[in-house]
């Protein structure tokens, strides 16, 4: 695995997705719950060292959502909330320039789908100069081969992956 030194004042977690309707997707090869929970791990670990927690949130184009498009938890106060209309978050939410007035220079990756939002976000973020690491535990496809795909060839070009446990066990304390 390539060193990880982070400083959590200069990191964000970003959670891609993490919406009931899409939760409740069947997903491999973890379960939604499984990969919500441990999200919401990582982002209380963010928050209790100084980071930077970022949801994103799909909403289609042009009115009325379907049921489940809300946020599965409600973030707390200093969290950001970006909402995107595309695979990624980068051409429609707005979240380089919240990631910028935050002076963050690493992004962390959890959500679901590993090959949709997260993937598509992810390269976005490292054509925006940024550091990326991604949870390849905290994520999950719609598919096996997809998820695995993402994880073992594409995310390692991208910047570091690790499991929630590493990355839980290599955050500086506060």
């Amino acid at each position: 695995m390539s060193p990880l030194n982070l400083d959590p004042r200069r990191t964000a977690m970003v959670l891609v997705d993490l919406m009931p309707r899409i939760i409740a997707l069947p997903t491999t090869p973890h379960t939604g719950e499984q990969v919500l929970e441990r999200c919401v791990r990582l982002a209380d670990a963010f928050r209790e060292r100084g980071g930077l927690v970022v949801w994103v949130r799909v909403e289609r184009p042009g009115g009325t959502q379907p049921e489940g498009s809300e946020l599965a938890v409600t973030p707390p106060e200093g969290d950001v909330v970006v909402v995107k209309n595309s695979w990624g978050a980068f051409p429609s939410s707005g979240i380089d320039a919240a990631l910028r007035e935050h002076d963050i220079e690493t992004v962390v990756f959890g959500g679901i789908a590993t090959n949709f939002g997260v993937e598509s976000t992810a390269r976005a973020a490292d054509d925006h100069g940024y550091a990326t690491v991604l949870v390849s535990d905290a994520m999950s496809g719609l598919d096996q081969h997809a998820h695995d795909f993402a994880v073992e060839y594409v995310f390692p070009k991208l910047g570091v992956v690790v499991t929630t446990e590493e990355l839980l066990a290599r955050l500086p304390t506060r």
